[in-house]
């Protein structure tokens, strides 16, 4: 195929040597206030992305494999190192380890499987990313996690798709950001645009859609995606920007949900279960559903509720 899938565009803020914090968007989507349940342990997440800075004191531990599908270093399959930043920052908001130092991810006790997709420049044949699912597929991965995307509604990348949600893997996907901030214009990009796929917009920090962030009937939820902090390349750390970078946040997040559902239950939840429990997971900003979906994600959505109850019910009493 002579198609390319690439990077959805995003933007770099700010690149740091030393950090050491739980991340805004960890804290906004009220990760850490589930750890006590979870943090993601013995749940695979696939990232199909540029690869990872495998040597990364906050990711080193938590890489469980890889394989790259790309020309890089000659296509050697075993070579899965990151050249490009893009793969390494979306796997420490997934899963960067919790060692007091650094930054923290979602779920920082999850494994990672690194599928290099993308090579340096961000760009991937198309026949790459399917055969990185379908890796995805024959390893038993958990959840898919795919911040790239396209124009180009490809057959062969659909059925790749539909034959992981077949075998109960979870696949999340960047919404783009060509947006404009208008609900009534639609923005499409491949694979978000899949009704298989959990398709991710972007808020920033103060709860607001992002302008950026695609709009159309696809979009599942919205994640932290503004100066997002996270790892980096050379064991540095960097605040990214794009609907990429909430599409980590929703990944993690459904670790965490599928360990605890599942010891719960005392059973495997399906794919369409486990998406019922991240939907149940989200609280509205207020928005076109076009623009932010089911709401933002929010792992203690219960609290939230009974906060803004409060809320109205001290305002109320003020009145009186």
């Amino acid at each position: 195929m002579e198609q390319r899938l690439h990077l959805i565009p995003y933007q770099v803020n700010e690149v740091v040597e030393v950090v050491s914090e739980v991340p805004k968007g960890i804290e906004l989507i009220a990760a850490p206030k589930i750890w006590e349940k979870s943090k993601g342990k013995g749940i695979t997440i696939a990232i199909l992305d540029t690869g990872c800075d495998i040597t990364h004191p906050d990711l080193s531990e938590r890489i469980i494999g890889g394989r790259n599908f790309t020309n890089d270093d000659d296509g050697n399959p075993d070579e899965y190192n990151d050249y490009n930043g893009h793969g390494t920052h979306v796997a420490g908001t997934i899963a960067a380890v919790q060692n007091n130092n650094g930054v923290i991810g979602v779920a920082p006790e999850a494994g990672l499987l690194i599928l290099k997709v993308l090579d340096k420049n961000g760009s991937g044949q198309y026949d790459w990313i399917i055969n990185g699912i379908n890796y995805a597929v024959d390893q038993k991965a958990d959840i898919i996690s795919m911040s790239l995307g396209g124009s180009a509604d490809v057959p062969e990348l659909h059925k790749a798709i539909q034959n992981a949600i077949a075998n109960q893997i979870l696949v999340v996907c960047a919404a783009g950001n060509e947006g404009d901030g208008n609900d009534f214009s639609d923005e499409f990009s491949y694979p978000a645009s899949y009704n298989e796929v959990i398709s991710v917009g972007a808020s920033n920090l103060q709860r607001r859609s992002s302008e950026f962030s695609n709009s159309n009937n696809e979009v599942d939820l919205v994640a932290p995606g503004e100066e997002i902090l996270s790892t980096y390349l050379n064991g540095t750390y960097a605040k990214l920007s794009g609907t990429s970078m909430a599409t980590p946040h929703v990944s993690g997040a459904l670790a965490l949900i599928k360990d605890i559902v599942n010891k719960s239950f005392e059973r495997s939840f399906t794919e369409p279960e486990l998406y019922a429990q991240l939907i149940k997971r989200t609280v509205p900003l207020g928005n076109s559903p076009k623009l932010e979906g089911n709401g933002l994600l929010f792992l203690t959505v219960e609290e939230y509720l009974s906060d803004v109850f409060n809320q109205q019910l001290s305002s109320e009493m003020l009145k009186l």
